[in-house]
């Protein structure tokens, strides 16, 4: 079944509490969504390549794009992401810098076939990437006192049918969450393109998804009942999530003049089949009484399936010769489309995707300008958070940086740095007409990566 919060024997009926970790509406828009993730170059123009190609990343925008390589190409992508939490719950505030996490961001080749020879198509070209699409490494702390207690009955004392020895723990003295989230969604891309006379560029794509998540969310209470009894509660639950993902798709590159490049890509929904596993444990202490008040509901294992969105890219670039670029890419996610089956248990979870969700847009425009054998690079990019609700603040706002040199023998150098911030909200307790913490997000990235011809 579906993870749910179990409340076991005389706390079902007395003890009111919500699940601490993300719900499935939540976990279907965390997996569908990815980072601007790839090469340097890449990611120091914030991933705007749907018409330029010739970047290992730029064909997980347009497969196109592969066909654009002159030559065959191999690179490797090291980087180091931090991020801080800042939260707020009823006036008190919380800091928290997360320590760099350090992985390996993309790695890919490409292959190019030269068919000049050939009357229709002049060039092929085969291409294989790896992308860290998304981490969820996090942690976060929410501290304050909303006034509303989520324990607020002796567990010992009201399974007995005499009313007069109840105690209710209705002051609420302190409330605290802690959020730990660990994990990565992988992605493989293998593309093949192929260039038409000098104008024209097809491409198709393979994307293959593995995805890891793990949440540890512990939830800790402080109350009394106003005549010097106190309580302390905790619930810790646990989710692991995992599973593999497919989708396709199809992109075309069009340069009507050698300045201008115009793209045009589609990506099918990502087709994941998803097992759940969630356990949890309700621990709870009164100062009346020496025993400890225990439950552990086990294990609760569940599969199900998640359909992401659609994409629909289009993009422009006008290039200045040799000098310089300037890109700009739009991308359309059809979020309302997000499904959960089977169906038959996801009826409201589908239903809040159509009802609380906008289909939302994502702008991303990038320069690169060249000074002999060095490049220097900068990007913008905006993201809208598909909630019908969300505040300005609530969209992915950032910026990225690089530079880039050229060696001998074709070998290359780039360093990118990207920064995104945005504020979100979560609800870890619904005791009456609680509000959600509110949460400001900053994320800082750093990127090297080594490519050479091959």
């Amino acid at each position: 079944m579906k993870k749910f919060l179990f409340l076991l024997g005389g706390l079902l009926s007395s003890v009111y509490m919500n699940a601490q970790i993300i719900g499935y509406n939540d976990a279907a828009l965390l997996f569908s969504n990815s980072e601007n993730n790839g090469t340097s170059r890449f990611s120091s123009m914030s991933g705007a390549f749907g018409a330029l190609g010739g970047d290992l990343s730029a064909g997980e925008i347009n497969p196109a794009g592969m066909a654009v390589f002159k030559n065959s190409e191999a690179g490797i992508t090291l980087g180091t992401r931090n991020t801080q939490f800042m939260t707020d719950f009823y006036g008190t505030k919380n800091t928290l810098d997360n320590d760099p996490y350090f992985n390996l961001m993309q790695a890919g080749g490409v292959m190019v076939f030269d068919t000049s020879n050939n009357a229709y198509w002049t060039k092929f070209a085969v291409g294989f990437n790896y992308t860290l699409d998304r981490d969820f490494e996090n942690s976060f702390i929410i501290e304050g006192n909303n006034g509303l207690s989520d324990f607020n009955v002796d567990p010992f004392l009201n399974n007995d049918s005499d009313p007069s020895n109840d105690i209710f723990y209705e002051n609420v003295d302190n409330q605290y969450f802690r959020n730990i989230t660990q994990g990565q969604n992988e992605k493989f891309t293998i593309s093949l393109a192929a260039q038409q006379s000098e104008h024209l560029y097809l491409g198709l794509s393979i994307i293959a998804h593995n995805l890891e998540y793990y949440q540890n969310a512990l939830f800790e209470e402080f109350n009394n009942d106003g005549n010097g009894n106190l309580l302390d509660a905790s619930l810790l639950q646990e989710l692991v999530t995992y599973g593999d993902g497919v989708g396709f798709s199809m992109g075309i590159i069009a340069k009507p003049i050698p300045e201008i490049r115009l793209g045009a890509s589609y990506q099918t929904p990502i087709w994941y089949q998803l097992t759940d596993e969630f356990a949890e444990d309700l621990e709870i202490r009164v100062s009346n009484n020496n025993q400890l008040y225990r439950e552990n509901n086990g294990t609760e294992v569940y599969d199900y399936t998640l359909s992401t969105p659609a994409k629909l890219t289009g993009s422009f670039a006008y290039l200045f010769g040799p000098m310089g670029l300037v890109s700009i890419d739009y991308t359309y996610h059809n979020y309302t489309n997000i499904k959960l089956k089977p169906t038959t248990e996801f009826t409201s979870e589908n239903q809040l995707f159509k009802d609380d969700l906008n289909n939302s847009g994502e702008l991303r425009i990038g320069t690169e300008w060249r000074l002999g054998l060095v490049s220097l690079r900068g990007g913008y990019m905006y993201k809208e958070n598909p909630y019908k609700d969300a505040l300005d603040s609530d969209h992915v706002k950032g910026y990225s940086l690089g530079i880039g040199f050229k060696f001998k023998g074709n070998v290359k150098l780039d360093l990118a740095y990207q920064n995104q911030q945005n504020t979100d909200i979560y609800r870890f307790t619904a005791a009456g007409n609680t509000a959600p913490a509110e949460l400001d997000i900053d994320q800082n990235k750093f990127m090297a990566t080594l490519s050479f011809g091959l």
